[in-house]
């Protein structure tokens, strides 16, 4: 996989050869509007013989500015790293958020930037890109700033697909209404989670399927039920059958979990970073009447994943 140095402070930005191409955002999901975004700032920044810089936050602003409303995730921060270090940036700069950035005017962060860039040639943002306190920043205010200190400010269109503009709103709903090929065609690839490998209760074990318990971070997860997926573990592209839900079929069945069998590999991975992409809906999750039965339905669940997947 492809590696990008990431940055912890806007400070650091004085060691990136410069000129220097921002583009400033969210970027939750790394969508096709978002890798708009980040391709323009990659194009310039090769014409011009500079650096490019993508540059965001964590956590996501509205875990501080209305924690109670704050949506589920498309991608935790490092999942985005992971994504967008296959558009070929070389730098990612992740900027705390809290409090004190939330209360920062906007030309002070704007002044942050270009003081500590080398120099600081163009920022691209999504046109209707906001920020700064009470998000009074917008990008006519970036071009008023950038005449002032010698940068170009580039607004991107929104991203239209079939009528409609692509958004990390509109991809969460519908991977949360399970249309997980909707969100495929907004995202540009199939969905996917990025979670670490935990031990769980070896159920499948038991039946004859072992599984890889999933971690999550706190990130939108289709409907329960069981999909094909394709997972990549240490640079390894594989396939295989997840299931989402509580597992309802045993007796002590407990918390929604993610769980995925890999097909024709063997061994444990615990503590293991995967990224797991879902490739097709095969069927809801349900209760069976015994063991034998589930052991059944999972061996056609694997069957029709495995053409899903060839």
């Amino acid at each position: 996989m492809q590696s990008v140095k990431v940055l912890h402070s806007i400070a650091e930005l004085s060691d990136v050869p410069g000129p220097l191409v921002l583009a400033i955002g969210v970027f939750d999901g790394v969508h096709l509007g978002h890798r708009a975004v980040i391709e323009r700032a990659l194009s310039d920044a090769r014409a011009a013989g500079g650096s490019t810089v993508v540059v965001t936050f964590d956590p996501h602003p509205a875990r501080v500015l209305r924690p109670e409303q704050s949506p589920l995730l498309l991608t935790c921060t490092r999942h985005k790293q992971i994504l967008i270090a296959t558009l070929g940036v070389e730098h990612l700069l992740i900027i705390p958020f809290d409090d004190k950035l939330a209360a920062m005017e906007p030309d002070q962060f704007i002044h942050e930037i270009s003081a500590s860039a080398n120099p600081l040639r163009q920022i691209c943002v999504g046109e209707n890109w906001a920020f700064g306190r009470r998000r009074a920043g917008n990008i006519k205010l970036l071009k008023t700033l950038g005449a002032g200190m010698g940068f170009e400010a580039t607004g991107i269109p929104d991203v239209q697909l079939d009528g409609r503009a692509v958004s990390s709103t509109v991809i969460r709903n519908a991977v949360q209404a399970g249309d997980i090929t909707t969100a495929a065609k907004l995202l540009g690839r199939h969905f996917s989670i990025l979670g670490t490998v935990v031990e769980g209760r070896k159920m499948g074990r038991t039946i004859g399927f072992s599984t890889a318990n999933l971690a999550t971070n706190n990130e939108q997860l289709p409907p329960d039920g069981v999909y094909a997926v394709a997972v990549q573990l240490r640079g390894r592209k594989l396939q295989g059958v997840a299931n989402i839900g509580v597992r309802p079929t045993f007796a002590d069945a407990g918390a929604r979990v993610c769980e995925v069998h890999l097909f024709d590999h063997s061994g444990d991975f615990y503590g293991e970073e995967i990224e797991v992409s879902f490739l097709r809906f095969i069927r809801e999750e349900r209760k069976f009447s015994s063991a034998d039965a589930l052991r059944e339905q999972i061996a056609m669940d694997v069957a029709a994943a495995r053409q899903a997947t060839s």
